[in-house]
């Protein structure tokens, strides 16, 4: 039993100084921090103007596109750096196996390109 708790004995130190780390930087701005209200720091900040409508007005299907389309190209680049590390390892059929689904991504892209969805007017 004791060579059990010796063998976790780094895990529990782990634990704890990350818990200390933690704690630490949660409540080092209290302390540091200069308590100096001012109005324009308190004021709302939404795009560089004040709200001036309700939260839940209609918004254009373009932000949601443009949302989406980076959600999908963010895992296409996280799909592809462990491809390029493993490149050797995967060999032709994993190389082929990537161009297909960049040729989808890249369909979907030039779809959506000559479309029109990616403009702003």
């Amino acid at each position: 039993m004791q060579n059990l708790l010796v063998d976790y004995l780094p895990l529990v130190l782990f634990i704890g100084l990350s818990a200390v780390i933690g704690l630490a930087l949660m409540i080092a701005p209290f302390v540091v921090a200069h308590q100096n209200p001012d109005p324009e720091k308190l004021s709302a900040y939404e795009c560089g103007f004040n709200a001036f409508d309700d939260a839940r007005m209609k918004f254009d299907v373009r932000f949601y596109l443009v949302a989406i389309l980076f959600i999908i190209f963010d895992l296409e680049v996280a799909f592809l750096f462990p491809w390029a590390v493993a490149l050797k390892d995967v060999g032709a059929f994993g190389f082929w196996s990537m161009m297909v689904f960049l040729g989808v991504l890249t369909i979907g892209f030039v779809y959506e390109w000559r479309k029109g969805a990616l403009e702003w007017d």
